[in-house]
């Protein structure tokens, strides 16, 4: 069978430079889907973007779909026909579903009774005739901020202006909205043509090209990586690439020329990180350093377009830089007019919430929170101070009244340490002003000073509590206060730590001693609440591990409220998985943990067991063994000695009835099970993994 390559192009305004790849693979992905939907066979889709296109190019698309059979097997007989024998509704529908009528229907026998089938074959149409459908994925991509244009209803990321089509060198009639497809691209907003010819799906970069625009994003991204290179070579700089900054210079331009600008001296003056933030965060600049590692009053932009009347560009981005300057000069030589007092005074002013509290009252409560966690954790986080505790609690907030902070807000905890610095604050009181907003991303770094992971703990968990406390909890895709990302980097900093925290008697003894929370409703309503929350943020870790979703599961439905015992308990029976006795260890847990339950219902759990009554051996090999289980931290000791009672669990269910007819026998028996139940159940809750 032949093979072509097909294209398709979506011509938009400027998207913003951090949806263009994550939008064009969300196409690539519905282009693909497509196609199999469709049964039209294709080797490989590319991707191609640019600010202004979202393209996928399909290569070794074949010429026609799949031909379609199938035998459908229907309603039985006495369903399809009525008594007289007419086609009831049900035979009819069956068929019109089928594309086919009752003539086309036959019975065959299946187990005694007769059924309807039909035997449909669907040849396959050419590719021609299927891809103009192709317009459907458009209103199936789905975007983090989107718009209407004109009287349209559809939402989209940016208007669409435009949509090229091609089958090898054939227009594909492509129709969305009132747009019909062409082979007509747009080329460079300023240097290109804005009717560019596409002459064939195989010719589209090199067309695109000519007009001064390089589709491929890859390429693009290459062409800044060796232009600053070359730069960097020539002049001897040293230029770090961050790569989330190229990423973003890459989608904003379609034609890409690096060039060094340079700044007035005297703003070296100002902290690094300033200038930094400055150039990279609101210019889009990478910064440049001589061969020392030390800054230099220079900076490399990257312009969307060729490299004529380049000094214009120059002075143009110069100008803009010395104004973001000329604010950071003013704003931080305003601040050291101030005292670290000065500021700290108004945060008593400064609302956190309108329901919680000032912040000088949420840096209270994450003092008493330090306090208390410190004292839990002294032997694992050492070398604190109590005066830097208290010193921390503070102030560690107050760099928010700066005016540099006001400005840029980048800056928060960074310019919180360096001035804390110069104002004779310990070191370690300075770093953890810095430290206690980190992680400050999903996968951001974590605190590496032992006040900072105090503090980056102790500040989350008080705005979690705070805000559960008023019932502001996330649902859905709603977190305005991003408690999701703060309980995760809780979870982070306490699993990369091994900091064990109780989230049912930790956080019940916080709720008490800093909230003032007495009624016992109310206390086990919230705790359930949080403990549940940082259930659901350990769920990606456990998936990130590779831990099935059914260990995943009893494990957080396991009797122990620590984040370090579950992921533990997670890893020690994923491992346990691959053992011949697995199976027979989980399910000779599973019948004593369901007759422990039950236990607790007769309420005799708890019941003094009477040696003397015991009627067979197995009874008293299981009581020896389960007086002798030692559980301590170590999950997987815990584990081995429970696996080792697998023998003596199946003795006794062999040789002994658990509801015997003497009460006492009973209880007596119900009560071993129960000395096992209980270490089980901080393992895992094992009825919910599928031994099958």
């Amino acid at each position: 069978m032949s093979q072509h390559t097909f294209l398709f192009e979506i011509g938009l305004e400027e998207v913003p430079a951090q949806y263009v790849r994550d939008a064009v693979n969300q196409l690539e992905s519905l282009v693909s889907a497509f196609l199999k939907e469709n049964r039209l066979a294709f080797e490989t889709v590319e991707t191609l973007a640019t600010p202004r296109r979202l393209t996928v190019r399909v290569n070794g698309i074949a010429e026609k779909q799949e031909d379609f059979s199938e035998v459908a097997k229907g309603p039985a007989k006495r369903i399809a026909q009525d008594q007289d024998g007419n086609w009831t509704k049900a035979a009819q529908g069956f068929a019109r579903g089928k594309g086919a009528s009752v003539e086309d229907i036959y019975f065959e026998e299946v187990k005694g009774e007769e059924y309807v089938f039909i035997n449909i074959s669907n040849p396959g149409k050419d590719a021609l005739e299927v891809l103009p459908e192709i317009a459907s994925v458009i209103e199936q991509m789905s975007f983090p901020v989107s718009m209407h244009w004109g009287a349209n209803d559809v939402k989209y990321i940016r208007p669409i202006h435009w949509l090229v089509a091609l089958l090898d060198e054939t227009l594909v009639p492509v129709s969305f909205l009132n747009i019909q497809s062409d082979r007509i691209s747009r080329g460079h907003r300023y240097l290109g043509s804005q009717a560019v010819t596409i002459t064939s799906a195989s010719s589209y970069e090199d067309d695109l090209a000519k007009e001064f625009v390089v589709v491929n994003q890859d390429t693009r991204k290459k062409m800044i990586e060796d232009q600053i290179a070359t730069l960097a070579t020539e002049n001897n700089y040293q230029i770090d690439i961050d790569q989330d900054l190229l990423e973003e210079v890459t989608q904003i331009v379609e034609y890409p020329t690096a060039f060094i600008g340079d700044f007035d001296e005297k703003y070296l003056a100002l902290p690094d990180e300033v200038l930094i933030t400055s150039m990279k965060n609101h210019q889009r600049y990478f910064y440049i350093k001589d061969q020392d590692g030390k800054l230099l009053p220079l900076f490399l932009s990257v312009r969307n377009g060729n490299g004529e009347y380049l000094d214009n560009v120059r002075k143009g981005n110069q100008k803009v830089l010395t104004a973001r300057l000329e604010d950071g000069f003013f704003f931080v030589n305003e601040d050291k007019t101030k005292s670290i007092e000065d500021f700290t005074a108004r945060l008593a002013k400064v609302t956190f919430h309108a329901e919680i509290g000032s912040l000088a009252e949420k840096m209270a409560r994450t003092g008493q929170i330090a306090t208390y966690l410190e004292e839990k954790w002294s032997s694992q986080l050492t070398n604190i101070e109590v005066t830097d505790i208290e010193r921390t609690a503070e102030i560690y907030k107050f760099d928010l009244m700066t005016g540099i902070v006001d400005e840029f807000s980048e800056l928060q905890g960074i310019m919180g340490e360096k001035y804390a610095l110069e104002a004779g604050e310990t070191p370690a009181v300075a770093t953890a002003i810095r430290e206690h907003y980190m992680p400050i991303s999903a996968d951001g770094e974590l605190p590496t000073s032992p006040l900072g992971k105090l503090f980056a703990i102790a500040d989350k968990l008080d705005a979690v509590i705070s805000f559960f406390n008023i019932d502001r909890i996330p649902s859905g895709s709603n977190d305005p206060f991003a408690l999701r990302r703060q309980t995760s980097g809780i979870v982070r900093i306490l699993i990369e730590n091994e900091l064990t925290l109780d989230w049912k008697t930790d956080i019940i003894n916080i709720l008490q001693s800093v909230y003032g929370i007495e009624d016992q409703d109310s206390l086990a309503k919230l705790q359930t609440a949080l403990n549940q929350f940082v259930n659901d943020r350990l769920k990606p870790i456990f998936n990130d591990n590779g831990i099935r979703y059914d260990i995943a599961d009893a494990v957080l439905n396991a009797n122990s409220y620590d984040v370090l015992t579950k992921v533990q308990a997670s890893q020690v029976l994923q491992n346990a998985r691959s053992k011949d006795n697995f199976k027979a260890t989980i399910e000779a847990w599973n019948r004593i943990l369901n007759l422990g339950e039950k236990a607790r219902e007769l309420n005799v759990a708890d019941v003094a067991i009477d040696e003397a009554i015991f009627e067979t051996d197995s009874e008293a090999t299981l009581y020896e063994a389960a007086k002798g289980l030692e559980m301590t931290n170590d999950l997987q000791s815990n584990y081995n000695q429970l696996e080792a009672l697998t023998p003596a669990i199946t003795a006794f269910f062999d040789n002994n009835m658990i509801f015997a007819d003497d009460e006492k026998v009973r209880n007596n028996r119900l009560a071993i099970l129960s000395l096992i139940a209980q270490p089980i159940l901080t393992i895992a809750d094992t009825n919910r993994i599928n031994t099958k």
